[in-house]
């Protein structure tokens, strides 16, 4: 096995409460809420789907890990508004499109419709297969889906359950409002 096959992970605790990172030598490829024994069968299953080879091995100082880590960290203190981390993305062509609208064109303290995801991927009737990609996406915080609401500005679906979501938007517009005051 080579070195490359490892992935590497660590749990801490936030705000939110625990989660896992999982990265690799090229990114962070997973963020998780909750401990990495909660996600050891979806791990499995998620290396399985993307041809992933090599194991999963506590390392909080691997380079990425440890920069993610530190970026959560100041996003919590309100000292991070993006994160600079590379993402190591796995998932279809359609999925990692939508995840870079979100990291991208979702700024840090505002929301945004599926339907405006849709519209500005050029792509007005893939409101569903929007909403399906965000549902999918392993990056929770990073990339920003506690920032998509429905088109009603209802809180709808989040990994994470609402009650997170509706944190991590509360906490973001105060955070905003703080940010141009100054």
């Amino acid at each position: 096995m080579n070195h490359h096959s490892f992935l590497y992970y660590d749990s801490f605790e936030t705000p939110l409460g625990p989660i896992t990172v999982l990265a690799n030598d090229e990114g962070v490829c997973r963020i998780d809420y909750g401990h990495h024994e909660c996600h050891l069968a979806t791990y499995q299953s998620w290396k399985k789907k993307h041809f992933l080879k090599g194991e999963l091995v506590y390392d909080p100082d691997h380079q990425y890990v440890a920069q993610i880590k530190k970026e959560i960290f100041q996003y919590f203190s309100g000292d991070r508004t993006e994160f600079q981390v590379p993402l190591n993305c796995y998932g279809t062509d359609f999925q990692r499109q939508v995840w870079r609208t979100l990291l991208y064109h979702v700024p840090f303290g505002e929301t945004r419709s599926y339907k405006d995801i849709a519209a500005s991927m050029h792509a007005p009737k893939a409101i569903r297969a929007v909403g399906g990609a965000v549902n999918q996406n392993p990056f929770s915080i990073v990339v920003p889906c506690h920032r998509v609401i429905g088109s009603n500005g209802k809180l709808v679906g989040y990994a994470g359950g609402l009650e997170k979501k509706q944190q991590l938007l509360e906490f973001e517009k105060q955070h905003h409002t703080i940010i141009q005051k100054q």
